[in-house]
């Protein structure tokens, strides 16, 4: 950072990065002594209100934020045209590098990730926030093994129906992570957003390959809307069932057959570090199936209020009618079974 780009109370020590919106650098907080993070916005977004709005937004939804596993806002505000804000400096490295160098994580070391991580979720979202852009990226590792979720630069409140209407029938997110409603440009979108793209980064994490791929950007959203999932333990033998089905609810394409919150997330991942099965994600048995079992047996054994009586040369004899009946009553207590699991 050039001098006339000096911001008052800080001092910059070197360059962190830069991205296509903003430049990052590490600086020491002279007032409290420590070592922070500084973003800036780029000058060739100064004339736009939209970026300045945003990168604003930014500081302000993470200031509303504390909780140990959300990188923490210390500062936002402008110098001349120069927009920064300042924020915690996690010093380590983030899960998109962790991948460049391992491939891909153990399942123990993902699930300690995903769950504090749902842990900021379940955080952020009872203060009504949403991130809108979980991608391994945005995944902090401290040097102490502390997972902190960052870049709250999409992060949108529920209660902003003038931003949601701006960005109605826009996708906001990164392709390779971003869910089915996002892609849509859905106003109404809410927690289960964030829990799929979670769930994507949580499959790259254990697989070594994101859920769904394409040649630019569109055909990967188009992807998500459209092709199956490979499940991740097709490709990870190692994967315990129960983690794999926790993958596969929380990239379920329709939001009402995934996690509706961080909170039943967090009994899942849970249940299964524990070596027990999910309680909220689905067995291989498709809801819908035994819904529709039931509703057949339902139906089947139920007593019309007027039939035509059989001849008896018609008639099936008895012990086929009480295994048919007797079937039936069996698939309606397992789908009640499933349901109260």
């Amino acid at each position: 950072m050039e001098n006339n780009q000096a911001i008052p109370g800080y001092e910059v020590v070197r360059k962190l990065g830069s991205g296509a919106m903003a430049a990052v650098f590490l600086a020491r907080q002279v007032s409290l002594d420590r070592l922070v993070a500084i973003k800036i916005l780029p000058s060739r977004f100064n004339a736009n209100k939209d970026y300045i709005k945003r990168f604003q937004q930014e500081g302000k939804a993470a200031a509303k934020l504390n909780h140990p596993n959300i990188v923490a806002a210390v500062d936002v505000g402008a110098v001349g045209r120069r927009h920064y804000f300042v924020m915690e400096y996690v010093d380590g490295t983030d899960v998109h590098e962790l991948l460049k160098k391992e491939s891909k994580l153990s399942e123990r070391r993902a699930l300690e990730i995903i769950q504090e991580i749902a842990l900021a979720l379940q955080h952020a979202h009872g203060k009504g926030f949403l991130h809108r852009d979980i991608k391994p990226r945005n995944i902090m590792i401290t040097k102490a093994g502390v997972a902190k979720l960052a870049d709250l630069g999409l992060a949108r409140h529920v209660d902003d129906t003038e931003t949601a209407e701006a960005e109605k029938n826009k996708a906001f997110g990164t392709p390779f992570y971003i869910s089915p409603e996002q892609i849509r440009g859905k106003m109404n979108i809410a927690a289960p957003a964030d829990i799929y793209g979670l769930g994507a980064t949580f499959y790259h994490m254990v697989t070594g390959k994101v859920p769904f791929t394409g040649a630019n950007p569109k055909e990967v959203m188009k992807a998500h809307l459209k092709e199956e999932l490979v499940p991740p333990d097709h490709l990870n033998s190692e994967l315990s069932s129960g983690c794999a089905q926790i993958i596969e609810h929380m990239l379920a394409r329709r939001v009402e057959d995934r996690y509706h919150s961080a909170d039943d997330l967090l009994i899942d991942l849970e249940l299964v570090t524990q070596g027990l099965p999910p309680k909220f994600a689905r067995s291989g048995l498709d809801a819908s199936v035994l819904a529709e079992t039931a509703a057949a047996a339902a139906a089947a054994t139920a007593i019309p209020t007027q039939v035509a009586k059989p001849s008896v040369a018609s008639a099936p004899p008895i012990w086929m009618i009480a295994a048919l009946v007797g079937s039936m009553f069996v698939n309606l207590l397992l789908f009640i079974l499933y349901l109260l699991k």
